[in-house]
């Protein structure tokens, strides 16, 4: 359980869509980390809730927040266009609520390939880097890198944090896209991880370690990029 406050917060995408969002944000925060969540679990999701409470312990705040179709209980995932929407509604609530922090975007898998778009069809304002937590590259068995061709329309750095066993990431495809996208990509591969991030019962690796590694990468990629 956080030992921080969670503050409900309401955002505005348009005048006739509104969504919600928890707002985490500790003493002495460095940086707040807009995240959105996957196609198919939203803000309250167990995988949500633990990072946030997690990167809370490490004085990194967090937005997160619902896309429309989660806000109403759908199943299928906005249009893009929507999802942009959203995302920069809460990048601009978020820069709102702690005007002080840097800030980063991304999110879980869905979330973070629609942030990216974003990004690469307009610059988030006071954003100054992009995680993903499982970047869908492909589909399942469909390996191919041409949803990320618009990353490279994407001019501040950005973390790919990956399973070594992840099904939407193969790394005959992942690999040559961070070559290309260059300095401005960092690729951190967590081992024997699918894109949940767990690992099998039969790993050398636990869940927690996974989940270590994980906010170690994410909470030294942050002060790096933001010099805090």
């Amino acid at each position: 359980m956080t030992t921080v406050d969670l503050h409900p917060v309401h955002i505005d995408v348009s005048a006739t869509t509104r969504v919600s969002g928890i707002l985490i944000c500790p003493p002495q925060s460095k940086v707040c980390f807009v995240v959105a969540h996957g196609a198919g679990a939203g803000m309250r999701d167990p995988f949500m809730e633990k990072l946030a409470d997690d990167l809370a312990a490490r004085r990194i705040a967090t937005l997160r927040y619902q896309f429309p179709y989660m806000e109403k209980g759908g199943r299928r995932p906005d249009p893009p266009a929507i999802c942009h929407a959203t995302i920069r509604a809460a990048v601009a609530a978020a820069h709102e609520l702690v005007p002080g922090l840097p800030l980063i975007a991304g999110g879980k898998s869905f979330g973070g390939r629609m942030t990216s778009q974003a990004q690469a069809a307009n610059p988030l304002p006071h954003v100054r880097g992009l995680v993903f937590l499982g970047f869908p590259l492909h589909p399942p068995k469909q390996p191919s890198d041409t949803r990320a061709e618009h990353l490279a329309k994407v001019r501040i750095p950005m973390l790919f944090l990956q399973g070594a066993r992840d099904e939407f990431a193969q790394r005959a495809f992942l690999d040559p896209l961070i070559t290309r996208l260059g300095s401005l990509a960092t690729l951190s591969v967590l081992p024997d991880t699918d894109h949940a991030f767990h690992v099998p019962a039969r790993s050398a690796f636990t869940n927690a370690e996974i989940q270590a590694d994980l906010l170690n990468a994410l909470a030294g990629w942050v002060e790096e990029v933001t010099s805090v």
